[in-house]
């Protein structure tokens, strides 16, 4: 591809994953089969105008997330387009919907103005109140951002099991996750490590919901229990401490105040896993360096380097041991023991 057209590309990025969200929005991804089906009653089905209904499709099928037969009008699914699919076991519909949706479409507008005035969290910006009150208070983005949730945690829990998997658990009897939504991380891993018991630390909302838990789901309930807090406040003792994806939406201040939190709870010598995409060496393509802005635009957080973590775990009581990683690199788990 020459420059021109690879600059193209990314010009008119936008476009497509546009395009990919109407197709979830709408329902085609998830009414398509690898059976063709006429436009006439893909329309009628899913209730769309018919000759718009053909030029999105048209459009979904130039992407290669679907397949417009060569008789015209009557299109299919592609593999691609099968993990757009709400059912699908690595879908991606829940994260398309959240960063492609109206609330995280619209913060990205301020992002010319953050790198000016260094005023950081558009989503405050833009709605008056950050990210996590606008969906204690806006019941379809919440369900559209706990979908999306869902769908990092299946990708994120697979890293983690595998960039653990020659860990030495054996010492390890009792698990906290902070934060740890629906609990798949913890599930697997108590599903493998079956001598572990544990915690997920959460607020009041998620743990009065949690029927479709992972913990329940799989039968972990007696030892994989919720507890209500708030990681700001106090965490209850372990011996693990694991946090997915929790320290990238906050501040340094902010991520300092939870793990001196974590350190006053946690027993002498026990262990923290902080779990995030680690921003590498500066000339390294890295797609943390592109999450990084996003967590501009949504959060008063940020994508960090180790060296980073390493300053925020010495500055809250906590000393840095290794970094484990799976094969793609894509995330990182940061291991740290209590230090005195």
């Amino acid at each position: 591809m020459s420059e021109f057209d690879s600059t193209i590309s990314f010009i008119f990025g936008r476009w497509k994953s546009q395009i990919l969200y109407t197709g979830a929005k709408s329902g085609i991804f998830d009414y398509l089969t690898t059976n063709p089906v006429d436009i006439h009653h893909i329309a009628q089905d899913l209730n769309l105008n018919e000759i718009m209904a053909y030029r999105i499709l048209r459009a979904i099928s130039t992407l290669g997330y679907a397949k417009e037969e060569n008789d015209g009008r009557r299109f299919s699914i592609t593999s691609l387009g099968e993990i757009l699919k709400k059912d699908h076991p690595q879908t991606l519909q829940g994260v398309l919907l959240l960063e492609e949706g109206p609330e995280h479409y619209q913060i990205w507008k301020h992002l010319p103005r953050m790198i000016k005035d260094g005023q950081q969290n558009a989503f405050s910006s833009e709605y008056g109140m950050d990210l996590f009150e606008y969906a204690s208070k806006n019941s379809e983005y919440s369900k559209i951002f706990n979908d999306a949730m869902s769908s990092y945690s299946a990708m994120h829990t697979t890293m983690v099991l595998e960039a653990l998997n020659n860990y030495d658990f054996t010492n390890i009897s009792s698990l906290c996750e902070i934060g740890g939504g629906q609990g798949h991380l913890s599930s697997h891993l108590h599903s493998k490590y079956d001598h572990l018991n544990g915690t997920i630390l959460e607020l009041e909302p998620v743990v009065r919901n949690q029927e479709n838990s992972w913990p329940s789901k799989m039968g972990l309930q007696d030892r994989c229990k919720y507890i209500k807090g708030n990681m700001f406040d106090q965490v209850p003792s372990a011996d693990l401490y694991m946090m997915k994806m929790i320290l990238h939406d906050w501040s340094d201040k902010e991520c300092i105040q939870i793990l001196v939190n974590i350190h006053k709870a946690a027993p002498d010598k026990a262990r923290i896993f902080i779990v995030e995409h680690i921003v590498p060496e500066p000339s390294q393509p890295h797609f943390s360096k592109l999450f990084d802005i996003h967590m501009m635009c949504a959060t008063t957080g940020r994508e960090r380097t180790i060296a980073e973590y390493k300053t925020l775990l010495s500055q809250s009581g906590w000393k840095y041991l290794q970094t484990h990683y799976p094969n793609s690199k894509m995330i990182g788990v940061i291991e740290a023991v209590k230090n005195g």
